[in-house]
């Protein structure tokens, strides 16, 4: 393995697919659909002091890649990777042609919210420009413009809540899932953008040319199924 983590170019064998997954809130939840789909990292994923970004898998022509959210869809959008799972809302903010998202996970729910300081109730009444902190500008952007209100985004990718409060951004774009750290930081949720769940996603090109590949999505689907009857039950 080398120093940036990455093993040496003979673990990544000709031929083989790409799973790429996403560090952070989803990928416990993840782990579980996977393994009932065919697809388990090797022990060396779930090694706390591993740096390695590249691991094998249960299946000798599958590797996973874990990387920040945002580059799963990049990976998969632009056939670096052909199939991975991301938030719905990753998906929505770059919008890629080449990204197909046949199958909703049911995981990883939460959803993209609009927040203020809770004494800040009336700042937004007739505005026409607002500067409004997140990590996502488009989808932040389309919002306030359906809103006929122009959004300054400034990108964060971390630590939102703090922006009101120090006068970075009157507002904030960012996902909530209970609402306890809104609270904790004297926001409150004034609208939702976008209800998130997890995504299957896959590259359109492998999808087509890859038996593999569209294997993979069956299995994907099936389980998903599986367990929303079984809910329904």
């Amino acid at each position: 393995m080398t120093s940036t983590g990455i093993h040496d170019n003979s673990f990544f064998r000709p031929g083989q697919l790409t799973f790429a997954v996403p560090k952070g809130r989803i990928l416990d939840e993840a782990l579980p659909v996977m393994a009932r789909a065919g697809v388990e990292p090797d022990a060396e994923f779930h090694d706390p002091k591993s740096r390695a970004l590249a691991f094998g898998t249960s299946r000798a022509d599958m590797r996973i890649i874990r990387v920040r959210a945002f580059d799963v869809a990049t990976f998969v959008a632009h056939g670096a990777a052909q199939v991975g799972i991301v938030g719905s809302d990753v998906i929505e903010e770059f919008d890629y042609a080449d990204l197909y998202a046949p199958v909703d996970l049911g995981i990883g729910l939460c959803r993209l919210s609009v927040a203020r300081l809770a004494d800040d109730e009336n700042e937004a009444a007739g505005a026409s420009h607002l500067r409004v902190a997140t990590k996502y500008p488009s989808l932040t952007r389309r919002h306030f413009e359906a809103a006929g209100v122009q959004a300054e985004c400034v990108k964060l990718n971390g630590a939102m809540e703090l922006a009101p409060s120090l006068g970075l951004a009157r507002q904030i774009v960012d996902l909530v899932s209970t609402g306890k750290t809104l609270k904790d930081n004297g926001l409150v949720e004034t609208s939702v953008i976008l209800e998130i769940s997890a995504r299957l996603i896959v590259n359109r090109t492998a999808l087509k040319t890859d038996a593999r590949v569209a294997a993979l999505v069956d299995a994907f689907r099936r389980d998903a199924e599986r367990r929303s009857e079984g809910h329904a039950a």
